[in-house]
C-alpha cells in the first residue's frame, strides 16, 4: 500500500498505541476518551476478556511511519452490562428468532454514561472510514452488530450519513447560565423550590464537614475510603462493582488533576463520597457511596456540591450520570442523549428501525413534558 493510502486495522488495546498520537485525536475536553482513562481501565483489569469487555480499538494510520489519523474506542462484548443503553430486549428477540446477538461490537467508554466523541477523527472522511471499518470488523469477527453509545451531538450527522440507526434517551444536566454563586442559581428558581433546596442542604450538612479533594490532595487513604463507598453502591445496584480497586489507584496516579472527590466527614471520619471527573467545559458526576445513611446526603454530595464546584471552576454544565428523575426538581434539566446502531441482519435491522422510530417519538414527548416541569421561575 502506498504512503498516500490509509491503513485501517484493529489493535489489541488502547495501551498498545502511542499515547501522544491517541490524545492528539481525543483532544482535551472530554477526559473519558483520553489515553490515561482508557488505559487505566485496561491496566486495572476492569476491562478485558474476564469482564466481557475485550478491547479492540479501530484505528486509521497514514504515512510511512503509520501515524494515527483516526481512532475509535471499541470493545467486543459478550453481554450488555455496563452500557446504560439497554438492548436486552433486542438480544432476547434476536435469539428467540434463532440468531446469535452476542458477541457484538461496543463503541463506547466502558461503564460511563457520559456524552463524548466516539469517532476520534480530524476529517469527516476519516470518520467515515472508521464507521465502514466497524462494519467490516463485525463481518470479519462474526459479530451481530455495532453500537456507539452516548455520541456527542456534533457527530450525529456522521452516523446518519453512514446509515446507522439513531436512538435517543434522556439524562438530566445542570446548565450554568452565568451564575457566580449557588445563591445566584437559586434565584432563578421558584420560591417554593428555592426554599426546599435550602432545607435539604441544611439537613444534609448538619453535623458534617464537606471537603473537596483534587490533584495532590488526593492520597491513598482517600481511595481506600472511596473504594468502600463504591462497593456499597455497586453491591446494592448491580450485585458486582464494575471497576477494580486498582482502577482508582491508576486514575489517581494518571489524572488526579482531573478528579474531584467530594467527601463528607463526621467526627473526622469519612462517611460518604462522590467522584467527579473534570472536563474542559463539563463536570461529570460518576460514582457515589456511603457507609452511614444521612437524609438528603446523596443529593448534597452528587448534585449540589457538583453545582458549587462547576460555578467555582467556570464550567458550563454538570452531567450527573444516567437516569434519575429526582434530579429534575433540583435544577437539572432533561437533555436528549443519543446512540447509533448498525445491525448486520437485514430483517432484524428493519424490525429495530421500526421500534426506534416509535421509541424516539415517546422520548421526545417525555422530554417536552419534563421540560415544562422544571423548578425555574416561569416569568
Amino acid at each position: 500500500m502506498s504512503d498516500g493510502q490509509p491503513r485501517v486495522r484493529t489493535a489489541e488495546s488502547v495501551g498498545s498505541l502511542p499515547r501522544a498520537e491517541w490524545d492528539a485525536l481525543a483532544g482535551t475536553d472530554n477526559p473519558f476518551v483520553s489515553y490515561d482513562f482508557l488505559t487505566a481501565l485496561e491496566d486495572s483489569g476492569s476491562v478485558g476478556p474476564e469482564t466481557g469487555w475485550l478491547p479492540l480499538p479501530i484505528v486509521v494510520e497514514r504515512g510511512p511511519d503509520h501515524r494515527l489519523a483516526a481512532a475509535m474506542p471499541a470493545y467486543v462484548k459478550s453481554h450488555s452490562q455496563g452500557e446504560y443503553v439497554f438492548d436486552h430486549a433486542w438480544a432476547d428477540a434476536y435469539e428467540r428468532a434463532g440468531g446469535a446477538y452476542y458477541p457484538k461490537l461496543q463503541i463506547a467508554v466502558p461503564f460511563t454514561p457520559a456524552t463524548g466523541p466516539r469517532l476520534l477523527a480530524a476529517t469527516p472522511g476519516d470518520a467515515e472510514v472508521l464507521l465502514r471499518a466497524a462494519e467490516w470488523v463485525c463481518g470479519h469477527f462474526k459479530l451481530s452488530s455495532a453500537h456507539a453509545t452516548f455520541i456527542e451531538p456534533e457527530q450525529r450527522a456522521l452516523f446518519e450519513q453512514a446509515r446507522w440507526m439513531l436512538r435517543s434517551d434522556i439524562q438530566f444536566h445542570w446548565e450554568n447560565r452565568g451564575y457566580d454563586s449557588f445563591d445566584a442559581f437559586l434565584g432563578a428558581l421558584s420560591s417554593r423550590k428555592r426554599k426546599a433546596i435550602r432545607k435539604e442542604r441544611a439537613a444534609a450538612q448538619e453535623g458534617l464537614e464537606i471537603r473537596h479533594l483534587s490533584g495532590d490532595a488526593i492520597r491513598p487513604e482517600h481511595w481506600d475510603a472511596f473504594w468502600e463507598f463504591y462497593q456499597d453502591t455497586g453491591a446494592r445496584k448491580w450485585g458486582h462493582p464494575y471497576l477494580t480497586r486498582e482502577a482508582f489507584t491508576l486514575l489517581g496516579e494518571r489524572m488526579a488533576d482531573r478528579i474531584l472527590l467530594v467527601f463528607a466527614y463526621e467526627d473526622g471520619v469519612p462517611i460518604a463520597g462522590a467522584l467527579n471527573v473534570i472536563g474542559g467545559t463539563t463536570l461529570f458526576g460518576r460514582y457515589w457511596g456511603c457507609t452511614a445513611e444521612r437524609r438528603f446526603l446523596h443529593f448534597e454530595l452528587c448534585y449540589y456540591q457538583a453545582i458549587d464546584a462547576a460555578i467555582e471552576r467556570g464550567l458550563a454544565r454538570v452531567e450527573a450520570g444516567a437516569q434519575g428523575g429526582h434530579k429534575l426538581m433540583r435544577g437539572y434539566e432533561p437533555v436528549e442523549t443519543w446512540s447509533a446502531h448498525w445491525i448486520a441482519d437485514p430483517g432484524f435491522r428493519e424490525a429495530v428501525a421500526d421500534f426506534l422510530e416509535r421509541e424516539r417519538e415517546g422520548v421526545s414527548l417525555d422530554r417536552s413534558f419534563m421540560a415544562e416541569r422544571t423548578p425555574f421561575r416561569k416569568d
